[in-house]
């Protein structure tokens, strides 16, 4: 798989058949469309790419709105679109200037130019180019002239796509992870680097590594205790992890904590990748200390039980 962030120049692939979108989550809905331009690809003897853009849209069309909870980070995507066997990914910077391109423009200047499309795959729905105005019927209009054919996604898919993205961040924002996976056809994952906590964990035999919080958009699951996976560098650990506001300790500031069973490295400043399998309660608040260790010791039972 190639990544491409510099779109100054006609990039060289061969016999290209792109799809445009955010792809958010990487979810079985997207998958279908990722199988779709692969397939199409491998008949003409061409490379399958998919555009997408960063930063999202709505961060630069609508900086005032602070609701947009991303399922995925730009590197999250890029590792889920490798896995699912996309060639080329091209990540294009999503400016002002770009979005003034007039429909033409975008379809001339842009996708012709940098990608000479042999197929362009899009949604009913999908718009493009100044105030929105060009969709599948500009791209139909412009075909012949550009020699591409034009697949689309019918709008019943289009729409379980939508549906999908909405219950997945419906399902994370309840602590469904279990449910999110089924959705996304992998498990949730968030991924952050460890800084230094109040260690309060080591001095009661869980010791915890504290996740920076990752990029403002990500979603974060809702507070509670977690059965997790945790992958640091080639290796695959057990851990259960906790997300919200240590009621029992101070209950300020969220945190999101992580205990790795068998695991002993000082990993400070170094990345770690989470995945979600279950969650196995809320965050409580308890009479002291102690009462905390207890329930934490009955919590690893109950997440080695769900993990093994």
């Amino acid at each position: 798989m190639i990544v491409y962030r510099n779109i100054e120049k006609p990039l060289p692939i061969k016999n290209a058949v792109i799809t445009i979108g955010t792809f958010d989550g990487v979810h079985q809905g997207h998958q279908s469309i990722l199988k779709h331009i692969q397939e199409e690809a491998q008949k003409i003897g061409g490379e399958s790419v998919v555009i997408t853009f960063h930063p999202h849209p709505r961060l630069l069309l609508r900086p005032d709105d602070k609701s947009l909870q991303l399922i995925s980070t730009l590197d999250e995507k890029i590792a889920l679109l490798q896995k699912y066997g996309v060639q080329n990914i091209v990540v294009v910077p999503f400016t002002r200037e770009f979005s003034n391109l007039s429909a033409e423009a975008y379809i001339s200047d842009f996708l012709v130019h940098k990608f000479h499309p042999k197929k362009i795959v899009i949604g009913y729905d999908h718009h493009f180019g100044n105030n929105r105005i060009g969709n599948i019927d500009y791209l139909q209009k412009f075909k012949s002239k550009y020699s591409y054919e034009v697949d689309e996604i019918p709008k019943q898919v289009v729409s379980e796509i939508d549906v999908s993205s909405t219950k997945i961040r419906k399902a994370l924002n309840a602590g469904n992870v279990k449910e999110a996976a089924i959705l996304l056809g992998h498990e949730y994952t968030l991924q952050g680097i460890i800084k230094k906590g109040k260690q309060l964990g080591r001095t009661i035999g869980f010791p915890t590594a504290n996740i920076n919080s990752p990029e403002e958009t990500k979603l974060i699951p809702a507070y509670g205790v977690y059965a997790v996976k945790v992958r640091y560098k080639e290796f695959v650990y057990k851990g259960m992890m906790n997300i919200g506001k240590r009621p029992t300790v101070d209950g300020m500031n969220m945190t999101i904590e992580v205990n790795i069973f068998d695991f002993d490295k000082e990993i400070y400043g170094e990345e770690l990748k989470i995945e979600f399998v279950d969650r196995i309660r809320d965050e409580v608040k308890f009479s002291d200390i102690e009462a905390l260790k207890n329930q934490i010791i009955l919590d690893k039972i109950q997440v080695l039980s769900i993990l093994n």
